[in-house]
């Protein structure tokens, strides 16, 4: 019932920009929080960046400063701004997002992953 689109993903030069967003869509409640993860191939899928429904931010060491988490007004899209990238940032980033439903309880939902290709 729930979905989550990713879109922004693609080839970038080392220093360059991407902007990634995330539309979720169905039947729920309200947001808790959303935000994007990432896996590069061997790893372990890390969180990136998180951002909750009153707005209180969460990023990874490695992309501080570099990384803007953002939702829009109506609190079903999450976009992850990225400046100065580098190859170590290359993976696959995944949407993520923590929603309430008809339970008394949130759950976790996952896009399908949009690759992040950064090369020289």
């Amino acid at each position: 019932q729930v979905q989550l689109v990713e879109s922004g993903g693609g080839l970038v030069q080392p220093g360059g920009s991407l902007r990634l967003s995330c539309a979720a869509s169905g039947r729920f409640s309200s947001v808790n929080a959303m935000g994007w993860y990432r896996q590069a191939p061997g790893k372990r899928r890390e969180l990136v960046a998180r951002i909750t429904s009153g707005g209180s931010t969460n990023y990874a060491d490695s992309v501080k400063g570099r990384f803007t988490i953002s939702r829009d007004n109506a609190e079903n899209t999450v976009y992850l701004q990225m400046n100065s990238l580098k190859p170590e940032d290359t993976a696959v980033y995944y949407c993520n997002a923590n929603l309430w439903g008809p339970a008394a309880y949130s759950m976790d939902y996952w896009g399908k992953g949009t690759l992040v290709t950064v090369s020289s």
